[in-house]
Formats: C-alpha cells, structure tokens, sequence
C-alpha cells in the first residue's frame, strides 16, 4: 500500500511540473530572460526554502542541520545544482524550438536515464567503501533502457511530425519550431540536468535523523536548486543586458499580472521534487523503487507533458500513424514506471 502511495504522489508531482509551463503564457510584456527569472525565484529559492523548513524538527535550527554535515557534501551538491542549472536553460530552450510536448520528451527522458546512472557512479568516485554501484540492480538497468525506449519512440513521432508538416503547420503549432536544433539542444539539457539526481544523493545525509522520511530529500533539493538558480540567475542577468530588456522590471501595469503566474508556475515546477520527496518516502521498503524514483518522475514528466501537447494542439495536423507511434512510446514510458517492481 505505502508504495502505491509513493508512486501516486510522485504522479501528482510529475503532472504539476508538466503543468507549469502553461501559466507562463499569460505572462505580458515580458522577454524570456525576465520572466525565467522572476519564476526562478520562486521555483529555485521560496517554495524550496519553504520545504527545507519542514526537514527541522521542533527544538532544531536551520544553523544546526548545516554543522553537523561534511563541507565536500554541501559542496557538491551546489556543484552539481549549478550544473544542473545548465540543463534548465537549455530546457527552456528545447520547448522554444520543439514544444512543450517534445521538448520536455526528449530532454526529460535523456535526464531520466542519465540521472538514474551517473549519480551512483559520482557518488562511487568519492565514496567507493559505501558501494554505492549495488544500487544499479538489473531491475534498475532493464528500467532505465525501457524508458529510454519510450523516450526514442516518442523522438521518432516527433520526427514524422517534422517531415509532415509543412512549415506554416510547424510554425502555428510552435512559432520557433527547429527539429534538428531543438533535438541538439533537447540532449544537452537532458544531460546536464541528470546532474539534479547526482546532486539529491550527494546530499542525502543532510537532514536530522529525526526528521520524517517523507521530508529528509528537502534539504538537498534546497541546494540544487540554489545552485541552479545562481546559474539562470548569471544568465538571465547578462541576457537583460544584452537585449536591453532591464526596463521589463519597470512596468508596472503588468507586474500584478505577472508576478501571479510567475508564483503559480514556480510551485508547480517545485512540487515535482517535493512530490519526489514525499514519494520516496512511501518507497523505502523498496530499495530498487528508491533508486528508481527519479527516472519515475521525469518518465510521468513526459507523459504528462505530451497530454498537454495534445491540449495546446501542438500535435495538431499530424498523420494517424505519428499519433500511433506518440502513444506507444507513452505507453512504453507507463510500463517502464512500474517494472523495476515487477522485476525485484
């Protein structure tokens, strides 16, 4: 039961983040870099700090759960959120040239996979008496690869879509549209933003031991998303500067406006890894699913971020067979949610 649970919450959280890119379209008069970053402080630092503060027992203090932990820990985890912080630029940026349904499939997947991979293996790098590689099970293996299958599956309706339609089609649908930009990009964000999951297990010891299991993720993913937005918040800055958008903070008609969905678009981005959090803690009975959680997560991203592509119409035009092939990689992506279970 408590696994059902797990997986349920993390399922909610997967479908808020898919969900947070739609209140930026009601955002006026700004240019990318302002409302990225008026979003980022919401996303990255409030509602983050917020679930940080949910990790400190009564009687505790924010100054004691830093003490008592290794400064190279701390460290590598802002490391590898600045990292991933890379991957969130270039996230934005694949939706710009694919959509938010392609987009967020091929990047999230690639971040799937990799994530799941690379973070027993940095963590066995630093910390090989710990033999963090007996996380990576058979069950998890097989996991990872079907998720990927989905994901290619889903890149290959997605190139059928480009040689279909013609290029009014591709522009109504996503203006900037650019398949084989946007793929390049879609697998650098991807990549780099598997460095979130390194960061996560870099930090798993920072919290009280008293603290419930449902929140002792929170404090790490404090520090990766600090990380990250020191990175968004060095780009977006130098962007205002050079397209002399700084004036988009100066406009006052539509600040109310703005700042509203920007707030809206911030907790639901975070809620995927406060739902993560709380999931993993209904999962501990399972140490395959534990390892798993995060390729969970961004596989249910992709699913749910293709439902809304279907709901903005950005599949709108396309061929019956590319629908077909988009749902069977959806499919294969749903399957891949809950096999490592199976397979244990």
């Amino acid at each position: 039961m408590n696994i059902a649970i797990g997986l349920l919450i993390i399922a909610i959280g997967a479908f808020c983040q898919s969900s947070s890119y739609v209140p930026i379209n009601k955002i006026k008069s700004w240019s990318w870099e302002s409302y990225w970053m008026v979003q980022g402080v919401f996303a990255w630092l409030v509602f983050p700090f917020l679930g940080l503060l949910l990790a400190i027992p009564p009687g505790h203090s924010l100054a004691e759960l830093f003490a008592g932990v290794k400064a190279l820990d701390v460290g590598m985890t802002i490391l590898f959120g600045v990292l991933w912080g890379v991957g969130g630029l270039t996230f934005g940026l694949s939706m710009r040239y694919l959509g938010v349904a392609l987009g967020q499939s091929i990047s999230l997947g690639t971040c799937a996979g990799l994530g799941t991979i690379l973070a027993p293996v940095m963590l066995n790098v630093f910390y090989p008496e710990a033999h963090h590689l007996e996380k990576l099970t058979a069950a998890v293996i097989i996991g990872v690869a079907v998720t990927l299958a989905g994901i290619a599956i889903i890149g290959m309706a997605g190139s059928m879509k480009s040689r279909s339609l013609s290029e009014q089609e591709k522009k109504s649908a996503v203006k900037d549209f650019n398949f084989p930009k946007g793929i390049a990009i879609a697998l650098l964000a991807g990549f780099m933003s598997g460095c979130f999951n390194v960061g996560l297990e870099f930090g798993s010891s920072i919290h009280f031991e008293e603290s419930a299991d449902v929140f002792k993720t929170l404090p790490a993913t404090f520090l990766v998303t600090l990380g990250g937005f020191l990175t968004n918040a060095v780009y977006c800055f130098y962007q205002n500067s050079k397209n002399h958008t700084w004036a988009d903070y100066r406009k006052g008609g539509v600040w109310g406006n703005n700042l509203l969905f920007c707030m809206l678009a911030g907790i639901l981005w975070y809620s995927q890894f406060f739902g993560l959090a709380l999931g993993k803690g209904f999962l501990t009975e399972s140490p395959v699913l534990t390892t798993f959680a995060f390729c969970i997560l961004m596989a249910l991203n992709v699913v749910f971020s293709n439902v809304w592509g279907i709901i903005l119409k950005e599949w709108k035009g396309c061929s019956a067979k590319t629908i077909a092939v988009l749902v069977a990689g959806l499919v294969v992506l749903i399957v891949s949610s809950f096999l490592p279970q199976l397979l244990e």
